[in-house]
This record gives C-alpha cells, sequence and structure tokens, in this order.
C-alpha cells in the first residue's frame, strides 16, 4: 500500500453505513490540476444518501458496478441514473443516492485542471452530468475497462494518474489572465470585487464572461459566492454560534445575506448546517 495513500472502512452496525472509501493524494506532476483520487465501494446492501454543497471540484468518475442517482438540487428521480460520467460546477446542492452496489474511481479535478484535461469548453459540462464516453470518446471507454480489470486500488490509481498524466501532455495552455482572476479569488476567500479585476485585465464584461465560461463554466461573481460560501463553512466549524461575526469576516452584507447564500448553495440554513457536520 502506498504511503500517500488513505484507506477507511465504515463499518457501522447500521448495513446503510458499510463501505469503503479508499483517498489518494496526487503526485506532484499533478498538483493544481487535480486534488484527489478516490476509490469507493459498497460492502453490504442498503440505501446510501448524502448531500455535497457547492464547490469547485470537477468530478470524474469512472463505475464498474451499479450506477448512482442524483439530483442537483433536488431528489434524484427514476431516469436520473449515471454510472461512468464528468460533472462540471453547480452553484447548490447535489444529492447522490446509492442502493448497495456501488464501486468507482473518482478523479477530483480543479476548474482549471478540468478545463486542460477534457480539453472542451467548461459550459458544456455546468449543471449536467456527461456520460463518460461523450467526454472522453474512445479514451475514456478504454479506461474504463483497464480500471476496471485492476486488481486493487493502487493498481486502479496508478492507471487513472497515468492517464490523467499522459492527456494533459497534450493540453493547450490556459488563458493566463483567467487563470490570474481566478487564483485572486481563492486567495481573497472570495471577497476581490469583480470590477478591480476587470480593471486588471482590460477586458470588457461581455469578454470576461465568454472567457470564464470556457475556462471554468461559471462567471467570476458565482465563482465568488461559493468561494465565499466555503470559507462560511470553514469558519463554522471553529467559531460555532458566531454566525454574525463569520458573516462579516466573509464579507457577506449582514447575516440575513449569508442565510440566504446558504440555502442557495446547500439547501440548508448555516445552523443545520453546524449541526449535521
Amino acid at each position: 500500500m502506498s504511503d500517500e495513500t488513505e484507506r477507511h472502512r465504515q463499518d457501522n452496525r447500521s448495513p446503510a453505513l458499510h463501505f469503503e472509501m479508499v483517498r489518494r493524494k496526487p503526485t506532484a506532476v499533478l498538483a493544481g490540476i487535480v486534488t484527489d483520487i478516490c476509490g469507493y465501494r459498497e460492502i453490504w446492501p442498503g440505501h446510501f444518501r448524502i448531500v455535497e454543497y457547492a464547490s469547485l471540484t470537477v468530478p470524474l468518475v469512472i463505475s464498474f458496478a451499479e450506477a448512482f442517482a442524483i439530483g442537483l438540487g433536488r431528489d434524484p428521480g427514476d431516469n436520473d441514473r449515471f454510472a461512468s460520467f464528468a460533472a462540471g460546477l453547480y452553484a447548490g446542492p447535489v444529492v447522490i443516492e446509492s442502493f448497495g452496489g456501488a464501486c468507482c474511481v473518482q478523479v477530483n479535478f480543479t476548474p482549471l485542471g478540468a478545463r486542460q484535461f477534457f480539453g472542451l469548453p467548461m459550459s458544456e459540462l455546468k449543471d449536467r452530468m456527461v456520460d463518460l464516453d461523450d467526454a472522453l470518446g474512445f479514451e475514456g471507454i478504454a479506461l474504463r475497462e483497464r480500471l476496471g480489470e485492476a486488481r486493487n486500488w493502487d493498481a486502479r490509481f496508478a492507471i487513472a494518474e497515468g492517464f490523467v498524466t499522459s492527456r494533459l501532455a497534450e493540453a493547450n495552455p490556459l488563458s493566463p489572465e483567467v487563470a490570474w482572476a481566478y487564483r485572486t479569488v481563492i486567495a481573497s476567500g472570495g471577497r476581490t470585487r469583480i470590477s478591480a479585476l476587470a480593471e486588471e485585465i482590460g477586458w470588457s464584461r461581455k469578454h470576461r464572461a465568454a472567457k470564464f465560461s470556457d475556462a471554468i463554466g461559471i462567471g467570476p461573481k458565482t465563482l465568488s459566492r461559493i468561494v465565499r460560501f466555503n470559507h462560511a463553512l470553514s469558519l463554522s466549524k471553529r467559531q460555532e454560534d458566531d454566525w454574525a461575526g463569520i458573516a462579516a469576516d466573509c464579507g457577506y452584507a449582514d447575516q440575513a445575506h449569508m442565510v440566504r447564500e446558504f440555502r442557495q448553495l446547500a439547501g440548508e440554513t448555516p445552523s443545520t448546517l453546524a449541526t449535521l457536520a
């Protein structure tokens, strides 16, 4: 087992919580491109349900077993089944359900890394799940077969890392202006004024929107909202019940503004999320 691989098996007495999750940090060459690679396998029949809040993660999921049921901003329906797929950014909660037979590898990309890896406008992935063959073509199908035939998680992770690294070698460079603006928003915790970014780059509003849509799928305002929300969520774990202070620290107009953002991006109020953490 690699020293970089973290393994966790959830063996709660409730059968619905029996699963195995394996996580590996990427090699240095993928820094800023991939945040981590996960292996997930359900080892007991049951109904699994999680809600993921708005984030800046672009996942590539390669499944070897049952499909997931996924709903954007709502509970999934009978037709919302996805096995191997890529998903773009979504400014809201994502409900994911499985039924005891899931097994997959998930590669989590940064937004800028996803643009380089997939080689297509990220607006084509925004607010949706795209089947593996549509996102990667025959290469994706071949990757799924190789991963499915691998004997263990370490072998699967090595295959996935090699595939990502090889594909990136042929990737086109990112727009330096968008990359700078993206990193500036991240570094500021979502508090940078969009007008200041525009002045620094010298782009018109229309040109800026087109460039951001291509590079990450969302505009700088939505990007700032997601960054601010995740910063507030992180602070809530250390400053419990100090919601007014958290709102001020994260640049919200007031506490009510923060509550509205939490409802839109997570589907819950800040206090409710705190109890779920």
